[in-house]
């Protein structure tokens, strides 16, 4: 049942303009930032010959490009999540979903698995970018292939914040600016936490942007790894106990 909530979902998404639109901007952005990393990279190709362990093609244009893609993603994700509650309460389909011979833990799992599959169509359309360059030069698969599984597994985690944020209200516009600002916060709230001490480390650990950065430099550990499996573990058990308490309310 779960894997029917998610495939219609899934098809609903590409019913609305709002999901075309979005991955259109995606690309049109990464497009040109793609082609201008490209531009620098032969701009300063020569000097890279003189340096020792010079960086390489997967350094300067596959890891930046990634890069700008968790920025536009974090401004962009709320749009996507906003909808998947909100809307469902506002046009009174909610309180069908709920009366329906199905558990709430369905009913979520379906719809945040239904939102991974466009997750994964975006990723990989972002992917394919740097990996046509194999075609003229050497990838580093293994840091490209981290990087990639980085860049999926923080949208996994935006997109478990935007459930739940989706959950608490029947306006999808306010679900969408709470995400963005909440996603916002964690993104940047080790930016001032230079100075030693157990406060910046906490800060520092909450920080999606610490976790994600590790993984674009080819580092993949089980303690970057374990921060997003528990958020995201964290808000969908968050948005399932809150439609429990709804439908009680109910």
């Amino acid at each position: 049942m779960i894997l029917t909530i998610a495939k219609r979902e899934f098809r609903s998404m590409f019913l609305s303009p709002l999901a075309w639109v979005i991955l259109a901007v995606i690309q049109l952005i990464l497009a040109w930032s793609f082609f201008k990393s490209i531009d620098v990279f032969f701009e300063i190709q020569s000097d890279l010959t003189t340096l020792k362990n010079a960086p390489g093609v997967t350094d300067l244009i596959a890891s930046p490009l990634f890069e700008v893609a968790s920025i536009i993603l974090l401004m962009l994700t709320p749009l996507l999540t906003m909808r998947l509650i909100s809307e469902e309460k506002r046009s009174g389909t909610m309180s069908l979903l709920l009366s329906a011979p199905l558990s709430i833990s369905e009913i979520v799992l379906g719809k945040y698995l239904g939102l991974l599959f466009f997750i994964m169509i975006i990723v990989l359309l972002i992917v394919l970018m740097p990996a046509s360059l194999a075609m003229g030069t050497q990838l580093d698969y293994a840091k490209m292939l981290c990087g990639a599984f980085g860049l999926f597994i923080m949208l996994a985690a935006f997109s478990s914040a935007g459930l739940y944020m989706s959950s608490l209200t029947e306006n999808p516009m306010i679900a969408a600016i709470s995400t963005f600002g909440f996603l916002l916060l964690l993104w940047m709230i080790n930016v001032n936490s230079a100075s030693a001490g157990d406060g910046a480390n906490l800060l520092s650990y909450l920080s999606l942007h610490t976790h994600f950065s590790a993984m674009m430099r080819g580092i993949l550990n089980t303690r970057d790894i374990a921060y997003f499996i528990l958020f995201i573990t964290g808000f969908v058990v968050l948005t399932i106990r809150q439609l429990e308490t709804q439908r009680l309310q109910g």
